[in-house]
């Protein structure tokens, strides 16, 4: 696993794209700061620029640099919160355009596996977490199942978990608002 964190950690510095896997799924990463880098996920997951990405921050603490006003809800979710969460919040700041949707929200997901609070911890940075797929065709639930084309597309492929079997499931969404209300967007 440290080989891996820290051959990522040189590709994401040098504002190359990894293949690599989350809480929940195999993703593509990059720096969430870096619009090239952004951009570029975009282009091999043939995605339209108006849908934005993911980030993953490795510890709650850090969203206040990232969201202008944090919901007081929002802490609780991360606490208690047994599965993969990712919130949209309002008022997204201090990231790339294509992170950052264009109405000013910001998708982040505050991860506990050990593989990516290292990776983010090391960095320094948020880092895009999409699935590892071409937009509209079924999520990789398994390494196996990643296309060739897309792994022959990024700087580097994270060997870490390659071999593990148990299939896994993309976070749930919630957009969360300033004042509280909040709207499930993927259960």
């Amino acid at each position: 696993m440290e080989a891996d964190i820290q051959k990522g950690v040189e590709i994401l510095r040098a504002g190359g794209v990894l293949l690599y896997p989350t809480d929940t799924i195999w993703g593509l990463g990059c720096d969430a700061s870096n619009e090239s880098a952004v951009s570029r996920i975009a282009v091999i997951k043939k995605r339209t620029p108006a849908k934005s990405f993911i980030v993953l921050l490795a510890d709650a603490e850090q969203l206040i640099h990232y969201v202008k006003d944090v919901p007081p809800l929002a802490w609780d979710l991360i606490e208690n919160s047994e599965k993969p969460l990712s919130i949209v919040y309002e008022g997204g700041m201090g990231l790339a355009p294509g992170v950052i949707s264009p109405d000013g929200s910001v998708a982040i997901r505050i991860t506990k596996d050990e593989f990516c609070k290292k990776l983010i911890r090391k960095f320094g940075k948020p880092v895009v977490s999409t699935s590892a797929n071409i937009s509209s065709e079924e999520a990789p639930a398994l390494f196996q199942e990643i296309k060739e084309e897309l792994k022959k597309q990024v700087d580097y492929v994270v060997r870490w978990k390659q071999n593990d079997t148990r299939k896994s499931q993309s976070s749930t969404i919630i957009r969360l608002a300033v004042n509280g209300e909040f709207k499930i967007i993927r259960p």
